[in-house]
């Protein structure tokens, strides 16, 4: 009787352990899909832009990465939220994404480039998916998660990535010019061979000190991340009503 329990211990322990590693590798296959997949529509659609510091302009930079990057939080967190009521969905797609591109980064541009990761960094997007997970649980609203909370993704994005944008905006005295950081970057480091969309990010860079035309900016990318949000979130619930295997 008691090899018996003891075999039943041993063989629920084992059982446990094993739930544990498919959890665990189902999370890591999670993680390394949902990065891959964001990581691959920003490359395609931005490539280089998202990691120059020199190319974050104060036009285009706070308008289209925010945008393109609500695609896949949003439809996440329509799965979690509509399936499980689990409320961190776009925090999940956004980490995935930030760890992907941060090894991607560090070994392609410094490591096998050598250019310093001050350069290159790429923008940062986890306060703004805790904002949009903190919405939808003070709210329990997908109506005001969208409104609110895809629209503050938007507007804060400037904000949230000054903290490391600040200092290439610092005045340079340099052979009798006053320029920027990020201006004598670009003036050192001469790019050949720049993709067509380099010319417009070239009429409103970081070579210049006002920001006026940020805010005004932040408040159009606030408003397409509300439409965004809404489309990909019906997207990710029309996901979780299809039947992948058929029952018998």
């Amino acid at each position: 009787m008691a090899v018996t329990e003891t075999t039943e211990v041993r063989s629920s322990a084992l059982g446990l352990r094993l739930e544990r590693h498919v959890d665990w590798m189902i999370i890591i296959i999670l993680i390394l899909i949902i990065g891959a997949a964001s990581g691959f529509t920003l490359a395609v659609t931005m490539g280089d832009w998202e990691y120059w510091v020199d190319w974050k302009d104060r036009r285009f930079w706070p308008l289209v990465p925010p945008v393109l990057m609500m695609i896949f939080p949003a439809a996440v967190l329509g799965i979690t939220w509509t399936k499980l009521r689990i409320p961190f969905g776009a925090t999940f797609a956004v980490f995935s994404y930030t760890l992907l591109k941060w090894v991607s980064l560090y070994f392609n541009f410094n490591v096998f480039a050598g250019f310093p990761m001050s350069m290159v960094w790429q923008s940062t997007f986890i306060p703004l998916a805790i904002l949009l997970d903190a919405t939808i649980v003070i709210t329990g609203s997908v109506f005001i998660t969208g409104f609110v909370g895809a629209f503050l993704w938007g507007v804060l994005m400037y904000p949230v990535n000054w903290v490391m944008l600040a200092g290439f905006h610092e005045p340079i005295l340099y052979n009798g010019e006053l320029v920027t950081a990020a201006d004598l970057m670009g003036f050192e480091y001469i790019r050949t061979g720049l993709p067509e969309y380099v010319r417009m990010i070239e009429r409103s860079t970081l070579r210049s000190f006002a920001d006026t035309v940020v805010p005004l900016t932040a408040v159009f990318a606030g408003f397409l991340c509300v439409l965004v949000f809404y489309v990909s979130w019906a997207a990710g619930t029309f996901l979780c009503r299809q039947t992948w295997v058929k029952k018998v």
